[in-house]
């Protein structure tokens, strides 16, 4: 059993990490559970652009013939990305923007893979799914809302644990899932919550974990480029930017050689945070459901198309990748997409039940801590 000091320091880091943490975590599950079906509902209100069924059996278009597409039709702008949406294998998507180092104002041209013809523009920065996917990540704020929400994220992993720690020895005393109706409307609705959060404990701790590596996105790839990008660039640092560029297929030929038993995952142009000036940053992946999230640069010279470096991402890129997935239950399909969405909903539950609780106890205070916990009336 605790001592009467231990509860009541227990007892503070539990109550004010939780009130500091519970409003934001009551926004973040609410915009996080559209986006645990995003691609879902982005079908579902059309913006979805569909491969058209053709005859088609030679080969796929060249990356060269697929970005002069997409350049075309976004004339000004300069592309920043090119990937592929995992059920779309024949579209290429062409991120573009005014500059390089844009952060707003995204085009994405979504372009055929076999014949090299744009197939459309969706709807950027704008919508529903914009507006949940904004304030779940950075608030509108972008890297401070970030780290902000980071904060959050850290004080609800110390909340779990604190609630853990207090309330574990005397929930011994009753029966798992047991609510005393007959003791009260506020001993069942604190039996509620408690049964609740020892259902959703483990996912809101995961949920919660992940969540503050992703809020840590940004300097992650910072702390990469000053660590990893910068050795692998070294004899560029003074060079001048390239004024003509290399085949785009020639340099994904290269990288397709250097790592055979990978395919493609993304391209980063040169100037973009993943890559330099002077090189394609070419990002392999494996495909079996771990290792297609795991990424492997290949710089490729963006002037003559020759090899420059590739090695495997660090650790810290790694747990970033890693937890990605595992924050919006991308790893299981369907499945476990619909078990996040339950477990979101009873987190919100558990959430709201909480703060309640702590609402209505604010003009009913018993000043001993010990007290209120052995009455099952402790926040």
């Amino acid at each position: 059993m605790l001592s009467h000091s231990s509860i009541r320091r227990w007892a503070w880091v539990h109550k004010w990490s939780s009130l500091v943490c519970t409003v934001f975590m009551l926004l973040l599950c609410l915009t996080g559970l559209p986006l645990i079906f995003h691609h879902e509902i982005g079908d579902w209100l059309d913006n979805h652009i569909a491969t058209p069924e053709i005859a088609h059996q030679g080969p796929m278009a060249s990356m060269d013939a697929v970005l002069a597409a997409a350049k075309a039709r976004q004339p000004g702008m300069v592309p920043l990305y090119m990937y592929r949406e995992e059920d779309e294998p024949l579209q290429w998507v062409v991120r573009l923007a005014k500059t390089t180092m844009a952060d707003s104002g995204f085009k994405h041209v979504v372009v055929d893979a076999r014949t090299a013809q744009v197939l459309g523009v969706p709807p950027s920065e704008q919508g529903f799914m914009y507006v949940m996917f904004k304030l779940h990540v950075d608030l509108f704020a972008g890297l401070p809302g970030m780290l902000f929400l980071g904060l959050m994220g850290f004080l609800l992993v110390i909340a779990i644990i604190s609630g853990v720690v207090l309330y574990a020895p005397f929930m011994r005393k009753l029966p798992f899932g047991e609510v005393r109706h007959a003791r009260g409307e506020k001993l069942k609705r604190l039996d509620i919550h408690n049964l609740l959060g020892i259902v959703t404990l483990s996912w809101f701790f995961v949920v919660g974990a992940t969540g503050v590596i992703n809020a840590w996105s940004d300097l992650l790839v910072k702390y990469w480029q000053f660590d990893q990008m910068s050795q692998m660039i070294a004899p560029y640092k003074n060079l001048p930017p390239p004024t003509r560029f290399a085949s785009l297929q020639q340099s994904l030929d290269v990288a397709q050689k250097t790592e055979p038993e990978m395919q493609l995952g993304f391209i980063a142009f040169p100037g973009t945070p993943y890559t330099s000036q002077h090189h394609y940053g070419i990002f392999m992946r494996g495909d079996t459901p771990l290792t297609k999230r795991l990424f492997k640069p290949v710089l490729v010279d963006a002037q003559n198309a020759t090899l420059t470096d590739s090695r495997p991402l660090p650790w810290y890129l790694v747990a970033l990748l890693v937890s990605q997935p595992l924050h919006f239950g991308d790893y299981g399909g369907m499945t476990l997409k619909w078990i996040w969405a339950v477990l979101d909903i009873l987190s919100i539950i558990v959430l709201w039940t909480g703060l309640k609780l702590w609402w209505r106890k604010r003009h009913q205070y018993v000043p001993d801590v010990n007290t209120r916990i052995l009455l099952s009336e402790a926040y």
